[in-house]
């Protein structure tokens, strides 16, 4: 029974299912075989079979595993492994784990629409902390809206071994940070008497913001940095900075005004991944970005946000007209919010540190190579018309795409949606299957007939779908595996587990393309980096009547990448040939 607030359900949501160990390594053959040599097949069956045995040490980890899952106030047998997947990693989470959205455009300028958005994440904050934001029902589910609760005043904080995340529920800033021309502001959203400023107050605040002058430095080229190395500067930073810090990670959200226009599309969305520095705090959990042509949208710290939660969030945001989000959360006229700069005192050594730390994100992000693509003849409602699955039907186009490009099919890692679960996140899919390898090397062999192809093709779509919904419910191998590992490492072992050096466990996880979709009529692109130095990261928007992509790859391959792009448009139009017509 819920009672209609946002966190209604959370209680009666059932758990994720904690797979057994030969349930596991079942599933985990299954899935790497596809990838692997017969020789490297049986070195993985051998080192599974030794997993397995009574006497194996992976017996006292899944134990260790089923007693923390049975534990008072534990939701989740995931519950340590998220923090340790996302706070554990130690490379740059800029353009590296952060994702965008560019949102649709308005015509609006660029104080309008950063006021727009400023107003409707307050509203959303008004309601939420009411408990009113009505919760996700999806085919009949309840969905986990904990997410939500990470939305506002919630920051990433580096450590050398593992960060940690700042979250304040409900938050009682009421402030946000503008970033303009590498100047940082303190913008106050709600008046003294806590009304928020309505969208003519916001403006001119904004407005008087951008006519600060250049600040020499910024601070904000810090969180670009590996997050050992970032922690050690924030701890330098602390002496004399420790009151600006603390403005930045309490602020509801950040804002970042830029002072140009991106030449097109892809400039846009290359801004968004990464940008300039400078103009960042990639820390926050959020963060808005307004061009100065009013285009805009949001970069989103991962570590406790996943992409169904944003396009949720930003749904609502777009969705409502702004008199509407005026109205909830209550806001009038009370004259210009308070605005302050935010002041880094730096050291010759700190202004040394910023400067390197911009110069090598610069031109990391310079050693990305992107390409957006957009079909307007395919979206849901052709597959729809086509009898097969969208996804499966772009998931396949994927693999020919791929197999034509590098002349391989490489592990293919998808991200699947548990948030009917407790605490639920994702879950980590792998596309290449015995069938999806059928459909490709039947495609690709000029005597088979187009009966045969459009078989192939179908039989591979009905076993993707399959397979996605299995890991919808929990049934899959790779994040138990993981977690296990994870446990032994936690505990100081050093016994080793041959499974994680087997050439199933290597090469299934060892990405060629990483793919995520963000299907929303308020956003035109959905992007995130590149996994590895040969992976392609597929970030795709698909609509009932459009199919938008944001690819990325470091660039010693993006010529691979433009053929990938230019051999998957062929495919799109080839597989919806074959499938619209009979023999």
């Amino acid at each position: 029974m819920n009672d209609g607030k946002t966190f209604g359900y959370e209680d009666q949501l059932p758990r994720v299912p904690l797979p057994t160990l030969e349930e596991s390594c079942a599933r985990f053959l299954e899935w790497c075989a596809p990838l692997l040599t017969e020789s490297e097949l049986s070195a993985t069956e051998a080192a599974v079979e030794g997993f397995l045995a009574p006497d194996s040490p992976a017996r006292g980890l899944h134990a260790e595993l089923e007693e923390f899952n049975s534990q008072s106030g534990v939701r989740s047998w995931l519950d340590k492994f998220w923090p340790t997947r996302y706070l554990g990693r130690r490379d740059r989470i800029a353009l590296n784990a952060n994702f965008f959205f560019l949102f649709r455009d308005v015509a609006e300028t660029q104080e309008q629409r950063a006021a727009a958005l400023i107003s409707a994440a307050v509203a959303y904050k008004v309601r939420l902390d009411a408990e009113q934001i009505p919760p996700v029902v999806l085919r009949g589910e309840p969905q986990s809206m904990v997410q939500n609760k990470f939305l506002f005043s919630a920051t990433r904080i580096p450590h050398v071994q593992q960060d940690t995340a700042r979250t304040s529920f409900p938050s009682t800033a009421r402030h946000v940070v503008v970033f303009f021309r590498g100047n940082a502001f303190r913008m106050d959203v709600f008046g003294q008497d806590g009304v928020p400023h309505d969208l003519g107050d916001l403006a001119g605040g904004l407005q008087a913001i951008m006519k600060a002058d250049r600040a020499e430095f910024s601070a904000g080229p810090f969180t670009t940095k590996a997050r050992a190395e970032w922690a050690r500067s924030r701890e330098a930073l602390l002496v004399d900075n420790a009151e600006a810090l603390e403005t930045i990670e309490t602020a509801l959200f950040c804002v970042a005004l830029e002072d140009f226009a991106p030449a097109d599309t892809l400039a846009a969305c290359d801004q968004l991944l990464h940008g300039d520095s400078a103009n960042r705090w990639f820390d926050k959990a959020v963060t808005f970005i307004v061009f100065a042509d009013g285009r805009a949208g949001i970069n989103v710290e991962h570590c406790e946000l996943d992409g169904t939660t944003i396009l949720a969030f930003t749904d609502a945001l777009l969705s409502t007209p702004a008199d509407e989000h005026l109205r909830v959360s209550g806001a009038t006229s009370q004259g210009l919010p308070a605005t302050e700069p935010i002041e880094f005192v730096l050291t010759d050594e700190l202004r040394e540190d910023s400067l390197a730390a911009a110069a090598s994100f610069a031109q990391y992000g310079a050693d990305t190579a992107t390409v957006t693509l957009s079909f307007e003849d395919f979206g849901k409602q052709r597959a729809k018309e086509l009898r097969i699955s969208p996804d499966a039907f772009v998931q396949m186009a994927y693999q020919l795409a791929h197999q034509r490009s590098k002349g391989l099919q490489g592990a293919t890692y998808e991200s699947i949606g548990t948030r009917q679960f407790q605490n639920g996140r994702t879950e980590a899919m792998r596309v290449v299957t015995p069938q999806a390898v059928q459909f490709v090397s039947t495609m690709e062999d000029p005597a088979a007939s187009r009966a045969t192809r459009r078989a192939a093709l179908r039989a591979a779509a009905d076993k993707h779908v399959q397979r996605a919904k299995e890991c919808q419910v929990g049934a899959a191998p790779e994040q138990h595996l993981w977690e296990l590992q994870l446990i032994q490492k936690r505990r100081g072992g050093t016994e080793p587990l041959a499974l994680y050096d087997t050439p199933g466990w290597t090469i299934m996880r060892d990405d060629y393309l990483s793919t995520s979709s963000a299907p929303s009529e308020h956003i035109q692109y959905f992007g995130f980096g590149s996994t590895s130095p040969k992976c392609i990261g597929v970030a795709y928007v698909l609509l009932p009547d459009r199919f938008n992509l944001y690819l990325s790859t470091p660039r010693p391959v993006a010529e691979e990448m433009h053929t990938f792009a230019a051999r998957l448009g062929e495919a799109i139009h080839e597989l919806q040939d074959l499938l619209a017509t009979d023999d």
